[in-house]
């Protein structure tokens, strides 16, 4: 009879073995029959009871077994397959052949670790008039692998559904792993779970379970709450029979443990077997993969991230242990925080991953950002640890992979020029020496004084950045800086850094290889970082120059940067970073009506260099030198400055990009629309000049409100 898995139901089989005329085949035809047959042939035929008809709702399939009919290498057979349960079915005259013959039998053809389950059944019992219960008992003592005996009779139809429920608990919910009889004490495998599930279970971490959290408890294993009277019932059997079982009235690790133990000594197993398949055990009491690792389908090109509720949660687990409320763990609380898992998750790097205060301990805010981390480089890590927390069971829901939410794909944030996502990838480039990882280190607020040991150097810094309002979290990865071999992993990503050091004439050939062979017709967003800012700054060997090659490649022009600072380091270059991944798709709009409006510009500076070259007029009172005059003025000069500088340096403010486009377009339109056909006509008539005159004069009230605009802090 096999065990059920934890989340579906498999046939169990049960093989019945005895001497003959001992009844074994009478048994199963009355079970089936519910009468006592008059013929009994030698062997019952194999037969399956459905779920439906079973106390514990398990398909059972029976296996008879005939010594007229069956050789021994087929009995043989028989045992070695995965059978979970095997009966062996005796009246009193067959006890020695059990002891001498079939417990050697079947111990010799099954597992050590995982011997059978045994059930010893005495037939007859209406042929004798006093109970065999005084000479089993000290087989069944002897031979721990014996679960249970029973007496029953196949004519009075006495206990026959009894024995197969017998049968079947002791596969479904077998002591062996529970539970040692020799030392009358739960199994080392079985105590461990157990103190896992009341470390969760102890939703406020003091030690101690509280009616709430024993009500909560029954409610997640049985679906019902204890009344108040059973609860203190519960209780005062613990404080009859344990000294420090109960504590400020509520139940103790020491209790918990104490009733478990005393449910297996009065044979209610089963109750223990619920709490640990709810809590995701299986048989060999580990957790099971099902359990750990649910199923989660992930689209190309989709990234995944913690959802509000799974954000919620961790926070509850942060509260939990942070007992100092300090909000920071420190070692001993972070070591208590993973104690429910079976090794330690996180090394020392970390700390140098994710914030930490003054003492070098893991903020809330580095707590939660190395859980995002986790879930975007690898969410079945994630789905695990939160399966050890028992995320499904305290934030009750169906597994770990409600706390996940799925991205839609980046081609699509494309199409719709917006994206949803809160969670970015910064591959970081550089040559060896370039500043990469004072790069990381600044953005958790490090400075060059804390220097990170080379045991613990970690490749990424996470945290996160202020966008307008919203909080993104911005991952930044170190590539190790080997140009011949990049793979394609280490190009994918949301955005680019190429570091280089302005102080070290060679440092910015390796960024501008690694673009020029890797990124040069790639999409994804790059910035150009000038580390080591505060070091004088010499002239790159390499040719063009940082600042010719980002206009050449269109570009944002090198951001400069240092983290040699006496206090924190600036994050404004994150910002921008996480800027320009949120609206990436509106900073390229307004970068197209940027150029767009330049070229405008130009085209109408060419014009008037055309008619003047036409007129010859140098009066400079005239309309068209006024015309021409607002074209050098300084104000024009200065909007183009300004759009150059919206064109390629820091990320646009969205709403007020497209306010000023929006006047560059009206002004320049209607000014363009004056001049469309000015070659065609007399320009010494007047009409044509008064024409001119007052497309310049709204062409430059609107270029001095734009020009206001652009000179409006941000």
């Amino acid at each position: 009879m096999s065990r059920r898995s934890l989340h579906s139901v498999s046939p169990s089989s049960g093989l019945y073995c005895a001497e003959s005329g001992v009844g074994k085949t009478s048994l199963i035809m009355s079970l089936v029959s519910e009468e006592f047959p008059d013929v009994v042939p030698y062997k019952a035929e194999e037969i399956t009871i459905p779920a439906d008809v079973t106390p514990e709702r398990v398909p059972t399939h029976i296996v008879d077994y005939s010594e007229a009919e069956q050789t021994d290498e087929q009995l043989y057979q028989e045992i070695s397959k995965v059978i979970k349960c095997l009966i062996t079915v005796n009246p009193e005259s067959f006890f020695l052949q059990v002891i001498s013959h079939w417990i050697p039998l079947i111990n010799e053809r099954t597992d050590k670790d995982s011997r059978v389950p045994l059930i010893l059944v005495g037939n007859k019992s209406d042929l004798v008039e006093h109970s065999s219960m005084e000479t089993i008992l000290p087989i069944m003592n002897k031979y721990t692998e014996i679960e249970t005996c029973v007496e029953c009779s196949a004519k009075n139809l006495k206990n026959i559904s009894e024995m197969f429920y017998y049968a079947q608990k002791a596969v479904l919910h077998p002591t062996g792993p529970l539970y040692c009889p020799d030392e009358k004490e739960m199994k080392a495998a079985c105590v461990r779970a157990l103190t896992r599930i009341f470390k969760v279970s102890d939703l406020d971490n003091d030690g101690i379970l509280n009616d709430n959290e024993l009500n909560f408890f029954q409610r997640t294993c049985f679906n019902t709450p204890l009344p108040p009277q059973a609860l203190e019932d519960v209780k005062n059997v613990v404080r009859k029979n344990t000294t420090d079982g109960v504590c400020e009235d509520g139940l103790t690790l020491k209790g918990f443990l104490f009733l478990h133990t005393l449910f297996i000594q009065r044979g209610r197993h089963e109750t223990t077997w619920a709490v640990l398949r709810r809590f995701g055990y299986d048989d060999d009491l580990e957790l099971h993969q099902d359990y750990l690792f649910p199923p989660l389908k992930i689209p190309p090109d989709c990234s995944t991230e913690l959802n509000h509720n799974a954000s919620l949660f961790l926070q509850s687990v942060f509260d939990k242990h942070d007992k100092d409320r300090d909000c920071a763990l420190s070692p001993e609380e972070l070591k208590d925080l993973f104690d429910v898992f079976p090794y330690m998750p996180w090394g020392p790097d970390v700390n140098n991953t994710v914030c930490t205060n003054d003492h070098g301990w893991i903020t809330y805010q580095g707590f939660l950002s190395q859980w995002t981390l986790t879930t975007y480089l690898d969410v079945q890590r994630c789905l695990e640890y939160l399966g050890y927390l028992g995320y499904s069971i305290i934030a009750e829901q169906e597994s770990q992979a409600a706390a996940i939410t799925v991205t839609r794909e980046k081609r699509l944030d494309l199409q719709k020029k917006q994206t949803q996502r809160s969670v970015f990838l910064c591959k970081v480039f550089g040559g060896p020496g370039s500043g990469k990882s004072g790069f990381l280190q600044a953005f958790l607020g490090h400075n060059l004084m804390r220097m990170v040991k080379e045991e613990h150097k970690s490749y990424y810094s996470t945290s996160t950045a202020h966008v307008y309002g919203q909080e993104k979290y911005l991952l930044l990865h170190e590539v190790f800086p080997d140009f011949d071999f990049l793979s394609e992993s280490d190009l994918s990503c949301d955005v680019v850094c190429l570091i280089y050091d302005v102080s070290n004439p060679c440092s910015f050939e390796y960024c501008a290889q690694i673009f020029k062979e890797y990124l040069v017709d790639s999409k994804v967003p790059c910035m150009l970082v000038a580390a080591k800012a505060d070091l004088p700054e010499v002239r790159q060997q390499f040719s063009p120059s940082p600042l010719d090659f980002c206009r050449t490649h269109r570009l944002p022009p090198p951001q400069s940067f240092t983290c040699s600072t006496a206090g924190t380091p600036s994050k404004d270059i994150f910002i921008k970073l996480a800027t320009m991944l949120s609206f990436t798709h509106h900073v390229a709009s307004v970068a197209r009506s940027c150029r767009f409006a330049l070229y405008n510009i130009r085209k109408i500076r060419q014009f008037l260099t055309h008619a003047r070259l036409r007129c010859m007029c140098t009066c400079n009172r005239c309309t068209f030198c006024l015309c021409q005059n607002i074209l050098n003025s300084e104000l024009l000069h200065t909007v183009k400055a300004k759009l150059y500088t919206r064109l390629y340096g820091s990320p646009p403010d969205i709403t007020q990009c497209r306010v000023y486009t929006n006047l560059i377009f009206k002004s320049l339109f209607f000014t363009l629309s004056l001049f469309r056909h000015m070659s065609q006509v007399d320009l010494k008539n007047s009409s044509v000049w008064l024409r001119v005159s007052l497309g310049a004069a709204v062409f430059a009230v609107l270029g001095f409100t734009m020009y206001r605009l652009l000179l409006k802090p941000r």
